[in-house]
């Protein structure tokens, strides 16, 4: 079982954390972590777009020529999807873009997400962040001797002074661990997991 170094907020060493080989060294195979991440961004998207087609136009009750005997094509409304003005045929309606993905693959996606980032030694645990108050400039210390450029950081809770210090700070995020998902550790390089956050993750994706 391999271990990393457990850090304080002053990037001081305090202990080691055994990374459980079933959840941090997990063989990577993209096309399952790229299903996930369609998924999860299928899944808010509003699926709002509409166009109108010949039932939602106004108009176009009376015909506007007679069938026969003018030289002109036949025509049988103004709404038609051949007018200017007319209807859209086939366009775009409000649907669903969800689609299901299997528990065990999405908790199979976690784990590779998080491999990938013990891998490339882009996972660090500190035992906490302690703010006395919402500010963002004693959190930006912090950030700075932690060595955080694009950052997302994980806590078992939800921590007010942490997640409120941090929210000015650009490419960085703080996200609860039971809403840790495969898209945010994918899109943020660095990883940093608070000591607790990262025991509950281990235990749940074991």
């Amino acid at each position: 079982m391999a271990k990393i170094n457990i850090v304080d907020q002053n990037n001081t060493k305090v202990g080691d954390f055994e990374l459980a080989p079933e959840v941090f060294e997990v063989e990577i195979m993209p096309e399952i972590l790229n299903h996930v991440v369609r998924a999860q961004r299928a899944s808010v998207r509003q699926g709002t777009h509409a166009t109108k087609n010949r039932a939602l136009k106004t108009g176009g009750g009376r015909k506007p020529w007679r069938q026969k005997g003018t030289g002109r094509a036949r025509a049988g409304s103004v709404r038609s999807p051949l007018w200017r003005g007319g209807a859209t045929t086939f366009g775009p309606q409000p649907r669903d873009y969800s689609f299901k993905v299997n528990k065990k693959v999405r908790k199979l996606a976690l784990r590779m997400a998080l491999s990938s980032r013990a891998s490339e030694e882009k996972l660090t645990v500190v035992n906490a962040i302690n703010l006395d108050e919402i500010k963002t400039k004693a959190f930006a210390a912090i950030a700075e001797k932690l060595g955080m450029t694009k950052t997302l950081i994980v806590a078992k809770n939800a921590d007010k002074n942490l997640e409120l210090s941090a929210r000015n700070m650009p490419h960085i995020k703080v996200i609860e661990a039971d809403k840790l998902n495969v898209y945010d550790v994918l899109l943020y390089p660095q990883l940093v997991m608070l000591e607790a956050a990262a025991q509950d993750v281990q235990e749940r994706l074991k």
